[in-house]
C-alpha cells in the first residue's frame, strides 16, 4: 500500500509551500493512525528540531512541521527500502536500520536528517527524526516518466515469466478478492495541486501492489511445489521493485512541483 511517509512528504511539502493548511496535513495523517507523536533519535536531531529524545514525553506533528519550516526545509524524498536495496538512506547507522524495519522513510537531503514512521501502539504512529550518516552520493533521481515505463515493462516481463513457469493459472473469485483487498487499505487523500501524472502512477502502483499481495500468497496461485513457488517469487520481484520505484518517483515529483510553484511565485 502507499506508505505513511508518502502521505507526510506530499502533504508537508504542500504546507511548506502554501498549498495546504496544517490541519489538512494532520487530517491526512489520520489515515495511518488515530494519534501521532514525534521524537528525536539523537541529540543533534533533538537540538535542531527542538524535539524530545525517545522515551521522553513526545512532541506533536505540528511541532515537527514548524521545525521543518524553521530549518528552511525545501525538499524531501520518499524512500521505500527493502533488504538488498537501501539506496537513498546514506551510509548505514540507526536511520538505515529503522527505515528498513519500517519499510519507508522521508529523507531531508539538504538538511541531513531523516524521518521514520512506526506504529508503536494500537492507533498510535510515532515519527522519529534521525541525523543522517553523510550520504556518499546524492539520492538517485528517477524521472516519473521513466518509472512509469519501467512499471509497464515489469508487468509484461512478470506476466511472461509466470506463463513460462505455468504458475499463472486462473484463480476463482480473483476480481472480488482484489476489490476486497483494495477496500481494506487506508483511504489516502492528496492535496489539491498534486500533479495528475503522479496521482495516476500512484493509483496504478496501488492496484498492482494489491495484485502482488494476492499472487504472493502460497495458495492457490498454481505453484505446485516449493521450487515452483520460489521461481514465482523471483518472477514477481522485478514487478515489486518497479512498484516501489514508481511510488517514490510519483511522490518525489509531487514534492518537486509544490516547491517549484513557490519558487516561481517568489
Amino acid at each position: 500500500m502507499c506508505r505513511p511517509s508518502a502521505t507526510f512528504a506530499v502533504w508537508s511539502s504542500a504546507w511548506l509551500n502554501g498549498a495546504a493548511a496544517s490541519d489538512d496535513v494532520l487530517d491526512a495523517l489520520l489515515a495511518w493512525g488515530e494519534a501521532h507523536d514525534v521524537v528525536a533519535a539523537d541529540a543533534a536531531a533533538a537540538e535542531a528540531f527542538e524535539l524530545p529524545l525517545a522515551f521522553n514525553r513526545a512532541a506533536t506533528p505540528v511541532q515537527l512541521l514548524m521545525a521543518l519550516r524553521s530549518q528552511g526545509a525545501k525538499s524531501m524524498r520518499l524512500v521505500l527500502p527493502v533488504p538488498g536495496d537501501v539506496r537513498g538512506l546514506g551510509g548505514g547507522g540507526p536511520f538505515t536500520e529503522a527505515a528498513l524495519r519500517a519499510g519507508d522513510a522521508v529523507v531531508l537531503p539538504e538538511l541531513g536528517y531523516g524521518i521514520v514512521p512506526e506504529p508503536v501502539a494500537e492507533g498510535l504512529m510515532r515519527w522519529t527524526v534521525f541525523s543522517l550518516v553523510p550520504l556518499a552520493a546524492p539520492p538517485e533521481y528517477v524521472a516519473l516518466g521513466e518509472a512509469e515505463h519501467g512499471l509497464t515493462d515489469a508487468i509484461r516481463a512478470s506476466a511472461g515469466a509466470l506463463q513460462t513457469l505455468n504458475v499463472a493459472s486462473d484463480r476463482p473469485g480473483v476480481r472480488a478478492e482484489l476489490s476486497a483487498h483494495l477496500r481494506s487499505r487506508p483511504d489516502v487523500d492528496w492535496p489539491a495541486g498534486t500533479p495528475g501524472r503522479s496521482l495516476r502512477v500512484l493509483q496504478r502502483a496501488e492496484e498492482i501492489s494489491a495484485i502482488l499481495a494476492i499472487a504472493e500468497t502460497d495458495d492457490p496461485g498454481g505453484a505446485l511445489s516449493a521450487s515452483a513457488s520460489n521461481l514465482r517469487a523471483q518472477a514477481l520481484r522485478p514487478l515489486s521493485d518497479a512498484v516501489r520505484i514508481a511510488r517514490c518517483a510519483a511522490v518525489n515529483e509531487a514534492v518537486r512541483v509544490f516547491a517549484e510553484q513557490t519558487a516561481r511565485e517568489g
